[in-house]
């Protein structure tokens, strides 16, 4: 049996210390955490900065969120002042932040519901999305406030919707690891990430997740009983 760890995207301003998962939430007693390779999105997502402990999920409008009495940690991730992020969009800046810093541009890309590829290298490029098609319009730009805008461009045409289109699906709970996603696709539909893996002697594991609600403004670890969800 596996356990993850879920935690909720929600926008958020300020600055924090480093402290990550790791740090902050011990493996079950008879359980370790699953190795993951040095440079892996599995790492990535483990290595994620948190927000001092007591830090309060907020809406994006800044107001503590009614879903609060449920936050374990809150991530240390700026979205935005725009009510534009939501669970599929969590995901996929996940994703797009870690193919970014490693600048594997060419693998950052992702389908909008009407089946349109929006990839990066064409948007650093200077194209601009019109009406399903590229078109040249601006300047190559291929620093981090440009990216960030091409991802609000994902944010407001894709979804749950295209997202599940692009995922396969893991048939065998052991194989669950960090970076896999719970999808159902819709209007409306949800997803959440798997953050995190520790497993027992017996190979049975325990994940660690994370998902993002429409208003949220910042990123938070959810507590379901515990922050290790069997």
């Amino acid at each position: 049996m596996k356990i993850f760890l879920a935690v909720i995207l929600l926008l958020s301003g300020s600055f924090i210390a480093p402290d990550n998962i790791t740090t902050r939430f011990k493996a079950p007693e008879g359980y370790h955490r699953v190795a993951v390779k040095p440079g892996s999105f599995a790492e990535y997502l483990r290595s994620l900065p948190l927000k001092q402990a007591g830090t309060p999920t907020k809406t994006y409008r800044g107001e503590v969120a009614r879903t609060n009495l449920y936050t374990a940690a809150v991530v240390d991730i700026s979205v935005g002042d725009q009510d534009l992020q939501q669970c599929a969009d969590a995901v996929m800046r996940l994703r797009g932040e870690y193919l970014y810093q490693k600048k594997d541009y060419k693998s950052i890309s992702f389908n909008f519901v009407s089946g349109f590829k929006c990839d990066y290298v064409h948007y650093a490029e200077g194209y601009r999305y019109r009406n399903n098609k590229w078109k040249l319009k601006a300047k190559k730009d291929y620093s981090y406030p440009a990216f960030m805008r091409y991802m609000e461009l994902v944010f407001s045409y894709a979804g749950t919707i295209s997202l599940e289109k692009e995922t396969h699906a893991v048939t065998n709970a052991a194989d669950l690891k960090a970076g896999d996603i719970f999808i159902h696709g819709g209007s409306p539909g949800h997803c959440f990430i798997v953050m995190d893996v520790v497993e027992n002697d017996k190979h049975q594991k325990q994940p660690k997740a994370l998902c993002l609600h429409k208003t949220y403004r910042c990123c938070n670890i959810i507590l379901h009983g515990s922050v290790w969800i069997r």
